[in-house]
């Protein structure tokens, strides 16, 4: 069965930072597209951060450039979402998703045919 975990999420105050993890199993990471998704109450879904792991490819939203990285650990599976200069408008729920066919903005822009989720971590960023 394949599965994402997610976790990290937490309270951070303006300025500050968070660690996300998502954790895979039932199949390995090596040949999908590997990312975070982001949704606010009342928003749409928004695509943060994807990373094509045969490649090394990253993609980030402008919105997020220069503050979040994407990395992953082989050995444990895991792909992490550092987020550092937190902004209250960084607030959402947090979700991974994985997929072996989409990358880069393709995988951003067909987020509904991804073929796994995981259940979300909620980030709050306030003072």
């Amino acid at each position: 069965q394949l599965q994402l975990v997610e976790s990290g999420g937490g309270l951070a105050q303006p300025g500050g930072s968070l660690r996300l993890s998502c954790a895979a199993s039932g199949f390995t990471l090596d040949y999908y597209t590997i990312g975070w998704f982001r949704q606010a109450p009342g928003k749409e879904r928004e695509g943060v951060s994807c990373l094509r792991v045969s490649e090394g490819s990253t993609y980030y939203a402008d919105s997020v450039k220069g503050r979040f990285t994407i990395s992953r650990d082989n050995a444990k599976n895991t792909v992490y979402l550092q987020m550092n200069s937190l902004k209250p408008e960084d607030t959402a729920v947090y979700y991974c998703a994985a997929d072996p066919h989409y990358s880069g903005t393709y995988y951003f822009t067909n987020y509904r045919y991804l073929e796994v989720w995981g259940q979300g971590t909620l980030v709050t960023v306030s003072s």
